[in-house]
């Protein structure tokens, strides 16, 4: 028996995505017209399901790109959307707006390369993102017990929930590819003995996309 469940929708394509910035809190301006199209294909899917099943819930993050995603979703299903602050993703301190290129380079790697160095100055460490990130999601579970969940979020927000449920450790240096506009769902199970255990339903699932959601 499914007890609780958790559907997480990655924002569509964003303009810093195109431009190859660093898309912080500062300098966020959104979804591009595709990534608005792929959201909708993504809610027309999702809008079915809830027509058989309802989702109780809809979440998103507070970055612009992910209310954007998170309102298309809410017109679709007919649900109010709660921004959660605890959805956002890493603080990119002074990387905010600068090209990923010229900070890869310094940083030499992405955030993950070094997990427990910031990326630039007043950012995250990556450790320390996904240790805030699972903490936030935790206490999501616990609030919505039992029931259907769906949250527009980053990618790393999707890494961080397989961190959780797959209690992986902080030595962990695998990653999980996430598309634009891609579903990953989680779900507690119950067995007639009493005993629990998450299980991934899917991962990166574009099922939905089709040639209509590809750049």
């Amino acid at each position: 028996m499914i007890v609780t469940e958790l559907t997480f929708v990655r924002h569509g394509q964003a303009h810093c995505n195109v431009a190859g910035i660093v898309g912080g809190p500062k300098t966020c301006t959104g979804l591009t017209d595709l990534g608005r199209r792929q959201i909708a294909l993504a809610a027309r899917r999702l809008a079915a399901e809830h027509a058989q099943v309802p989702f109780h819930t809809l979440y998103a993050g507070p970055r612009l790109r992910l209310r954007q995603a998170g309102q298309l979703l809410a017109d679709a299903l007919g649900l109010p959307l709660i921004v959660e602050p605890g959805l956002d993703g890493p603080n990119h301190g002074d990387a905010d707006g600068q090209p990923w290129h010229v900070i890869k380079t310094a940083f030499h790697g992405g955030p993950h390369t070094h997990p427990d160095r910031p990326w630039a100055s007043g950012s995250d460490t990556w450790n320390g993102y996904l240790q805030r990130a699972r903490t936030a999601l935790a206490g999501l579970v616990q609030h919505h017990s039992g029931q259907r969940v769906l949250l527009a979020v980053h990618g790393e927000t999707v890494w961080a929930a397989h961190g959780l449920f797959l209690e992986l450790g902080p030595e962990v240096r695998a990653g999980f590819a996430v598309d634009h506009a891609s579903l990953t769902r989680w779900q507690l199970h119950r067995n007639r003995f009493g005993q629990q255990q998450w299980l991934l339903d899917r991962h990166n699932d574009t099922a939905h996309l089709g040639d209509r959601g590809q750049p």
